[in-house]
């Protein structure tokens, strides 16, 4: 192949960041180099004979390359054999690529030769204006005559060049530290690397989907690996390639920073920003998003009607519910089980049970409507009761334990009353024309999708995940079936939305896989995520609320974390709100228990939200509030919603819980230092102080709390003159 040299410019050449141009995204290319630079990151990645490697790294306005000489560019097993890129590679092209906020950049074809014949790869490199950030993703394609196996695929691995003694692992949502040796699990959907003596760090993000994710750190000498789970782990991942057939692992994205003590400020910054304009998650996608939302469950578990949905709807209503939904206990199945035996009964079919509902759900979700708020159900995506017809018609459909009778992943792996699909079957084309079917037929506009379909949230056991049937169309054995699941999983939500765009669709961590767990693939294709059930009084309840929303955010989207289920009828319902508002707020109790007048504070609280919302669109944004930690016991905390894109400001709340000091000074970050800025208290809009951006970022303001426990939410508007 000729040497070849192609430069590729944007439409915009030149992006206006703080008064400085900077180039917006410059890549050239010959035979033996790929060279990326959009003015904040560059990468240059080599060939030489059969191998490929990146053999700089930096950041600007620094020349400190973060990686070693020579890092290596990828690493999987094939049929069993280790494959890395310097195995035998054939450059074949390396073309543009322009994804408008999706990224711009390059992909280099490489055709395997030697112990990687039969085999294609596509390796795409993007990186986005202003920010220090690629992702890179790879595309596989067999060549073969024959089946091939993958496994242990690395998507990313860097051979870092600063010393692991001094560096951090920031962990588990970035949010907890570990020194030396790490293999992280699920809870990583970004790692930072932090250099205590280089004071400069790398955060690698990981978008594979559950228990399937794997982030390593120096397993050999300062290797940096992010992809999928090896044969030997709790839950390994497997894919069989046809030939001729062309399979995309899912993406890594890295992000550099120095000159910073700091590991968590890439987080709230690169990641957070790269998140919400450019991954594409759900959330960030839709214009009107859920602000107050409503459930079912508690106190009244499945034991509902139509009469007392109303009742309750009206009360809803009167305290600003935006969103109202009905949980388990609507449904019937054609099996003729009685409806009111609780819960774990009456799935698969989900027939509306005329007993409880004789004007069928249309009737009530008209009502439900008529009051101004958006009807919703809980529905459980890959169940079924052994008397359900859906069961009893297709037990093929369902997953396979390690014995070979019929699952339960949910619960203990087999036995019990209900089944977990398996949606490698035909039951993800069953369960989307029910839901479909709910859609069209009466309106539904939210879905809470439940329970376990590839691992359980609360059995320990490995072995009882995915499905080990051999003769289900979606995957060969247990090993592939766990991301042939995920996979048709999230591939339904993008089917729902094509087909039924305004459904919000709440994926719960149940069906994700393990506690709490939220993470980039589920983000990318479901608006939220019910994260938890909270019952507990204040002000525990609102304490462990604060601590959940902390720990996943910034790292995922706060606006898709459906935290709290704290009762309306709480003693406490005004503190417990506060909290509420520093995610998705989502309520539960029985609002009959309130007032006309405590309905009136609840619903001035739902307004002034709803006012916000429309000014800063808060709910895109959530940062850790300068100067305060993790929510515990004897301790003040406080979350940050600026609109950093805007700067015109946004929300904060501050918290006391238990801590000594009655005051706390409060700064805030994200602010226009030139602009002045009036600080008000919600929803009331009192004055609390005037002052320029600069003031506000370095001397703040004081927040004084009487209470032991108690808290307060804050307007930060800038003024207009």
């Amino acid at each position: 192949m000729n040497t070849l040299r192609l430069i590729i410019l944007s439409a915009a050449a030149l992006l206006l960041t703080a008064g400085t141009a900077i180039p917006q995204a410059t890549y050239s290319f010959s035979e033996k180099k790929l060279f990326l630079d959009n003015g904040y990151i560059s990468r240059t990645v080599s060939f030489s004979g059969d191998s490929a490697c990146t053999t700089s790294l930096k950041i600007r306005g620094s020349e400190r390359s973060f990686t070693r000489a020579k890092s290596g560019e990828f690493r999987f097993m094939l049929n069993g054999t280790e494959i890395d890129s310097y195995s035998d590679w054939k450059l074949i092209s390396c073309t543009p690529v322009n994804m408008g906020s999706a990224g711009s950049g390059a992909v280099i074809k490489l055709r395997g030769t030697g112990k990687t014949d039969g085999i294609e790869l596509e390796i795409t490199y993007l990186t986005f204006s202003g920010l220090p950030l690629i992702k890179k993703s790879v595309s596989f394609i067999s060549r073969s005559k024959e089946d091939i196996r993958l496994e242990a695929v690395d998507t990313e691995t860097l051979n870092l060049g600063f010393d692991y003694v001094s560096s951090w692992v920031y962990h588990n949502y970035a949010r907890m530290k570990s020194l030396g040796t790490y293999i992280g699990n699920w809870d990583d959907p970004v790692v930072v690397i932090h250099n205590t003596s280089a004071r400069c760090g790398i955060a690698v993000g990981n978008e594979a989907p559950g228990v399937l994710k794997r982030t390593a750190f120096h397993t050999n000498d300062r290797n940096l690996d992010a992809g999928l789970t090896r044969p030997g782990q709790d839950f390994p991942f497997r894919k069989w390639l046809k030939p001729g057939e062309r399979w995309n692992a899912p993406a890594v994205f890295t992000a550099l920073y120095n000159n910073s003590d700091d590991g968590y400020k890439v987080v709230n910054e690169v990641v957070n920003d790269y998140v919400r304009k450019h991954m594409g998650t759900r959330i960030s996608a839709i214009s009107e998003k859920p602000l107050f939302v409503y459930n079912t469950w508690y106190p009244f578990r499945t034991f509902l009607t139509d009469s007392l949905i109303r009742d309750v709807a009206k009360a809803a209503a009167e305290c600003g519910i935006q969103e109202f939904i009905i949980d388990d206990g609507w449904q019937y199945n054609a099996g003729k089980r009685s409806s009111d035996k609780g819960w774990g009964g009456n799935y698969g079919d989900w027939l509306v049970d005329r007993n409880k509902f004789p004007g069928d759900l249309g009737a009530t979700f008209d009502y439900i409507r008529s009051l101004g708020m958006k009807p919703g159900l809980w529905i459980s995506i890959g169940s079924a009761t052994t008397d359900s017809r859906v069961f009893r018609e297709h037990p093929e459909w369902f997953v396979k334990n390690s014995d070979g009778q019929t699952g339960n992943l949910h619960l203990s792996g087999s036995g019990g009353d209900f089944a977990t699909s398996c949606f490698g079957t035909g039951w993800t084309g069953y369960i989307k024309e029910v839901i479909l079917r709910l859609v069209k037929d009466h309106g539904l506009a939210y879905t809470k999708l439940d329970f376990a379909i590839a691992t359980s949230a609360y059995v320990n056991d490995p072995s009882v995940s995915g499905c080990y049937a051999k003769d289900h169309p979606g995957h060969r054995d247990h090993e592939e079936s766990l991301i042939t699941i995920y996979e048709n999983a999230l591939k339904l939500f993008d089917e729902l939305h094509k087909e039924a765009p305004d459904l919000f669709i709440d994926c719960t961590f149940e069906t994700a896989g393990k506690l709490q767990l939220q993470d980039y693939a589920f983000a990318k294709h479901a608006e939220g995520n019910w994260l938890s059930n909270i019952e507990e009084p204040f002000p525990t309840g609102a304490l462990r609320m604060r601590q959940l929303a902390w720990w996943r955010s910034p790292a995922v989207p706060a606006g898709s974390l459906v935290i709290g289920n704290l009762p309306l009828d709480s003693k406490n319902l005004e503190a417990d709100l506060k909290s509420l508002t520093g995610t998705l707020p989502i309520v539960l109790g029985d609002p009959r228990k309130l007032s006309p007048a405590q309905r009136a504070s609840v619903k001035k609280y739902a307004d002034w939200m709803i006012v916000m919302q429309k000014n800063y669109d808060y709910m895109s944004f959530r940062q850790d509030l300068p100067g305060f930690g993790e929510p515990a016991e004897g301790r003040w905390d406080g979350w940050s919603r600026i609109n950093t894109d805007t700067r015109k400001g946004g929300i904060i709340g501050v918290f006391r819980q238990g801590g000594h000091e009655k005051s706390r000074t409060v700064v805030i970050s994200g602010l226009d230092p030139e602009k002045t800025y009036s600080v008000l208290t919600g929803p009331d809009g009192r004055l609390v102080r005037s002052a320029t951006g600069s003031i506000l970022m370095n001397d703040g303001f004081e927040v004084t709390l009487e209470n032991d426990y108690d808290g307060s939410v804050f307007e930060i508007r800038i003024d207009k003159n």
